[in-house]
């Protein structure tokens, strides 16, 4: 389960260096400042969460639990939902995918959560 992880960081933290460019340098003037923000904001949390996807390959590793292995996949659901309809947000202006924002917040809270818990018990 660690190489899975670790794989799926590096294609989300890959993926997030992209989409973080392409505000930077292909959305801008494109969009109002305010759905570039929202863009950004999405790239931002993709990366940071591609990095724990990284502490949770490591930690797999470490302490193989189901813990460990739920955490990768809030990760991985929270990304989708939180940065996924951030991103089509930004470039479509429609306020509707907003309302699936925080599910995904959600998800990325628990990941934590759950990784917090598993190198707790060890």
């Amino acid at each position: 389960m660690d190489r899975t992880f670790a794989a799926l960081g590096s294609l989300s933290a890959f993926l997030a260096v992209a989409a973080g460019a392409f505000g930077a340098h292909l959305l801008r003037g494109h969009l109002s400042p305010d759905l570039l923000a929202v863009f950004d904001t999405g790239a931002r949390y993709q990366m940071y969460h591609a990095l724990g996807l990284l502490a949770v390959a490591a930690a797999s590793a470490r302490w193989p639990t189901p813990l460990v292995r739920t955490a990768g996949w809030l990760f991985v659901v929270g990304t989708v939902l939180f940065s996924g309809s951030l991103y089509v947000l930004a470039l479509t202006g429609t306020r509707g995918f907003g309302a699936v924002t925080p599910f995904g917040g959600l998800c990325l809270l628990a990941g934590w959560a759950s990784l917090g818990v598993a190198a707790w018990r060890g």
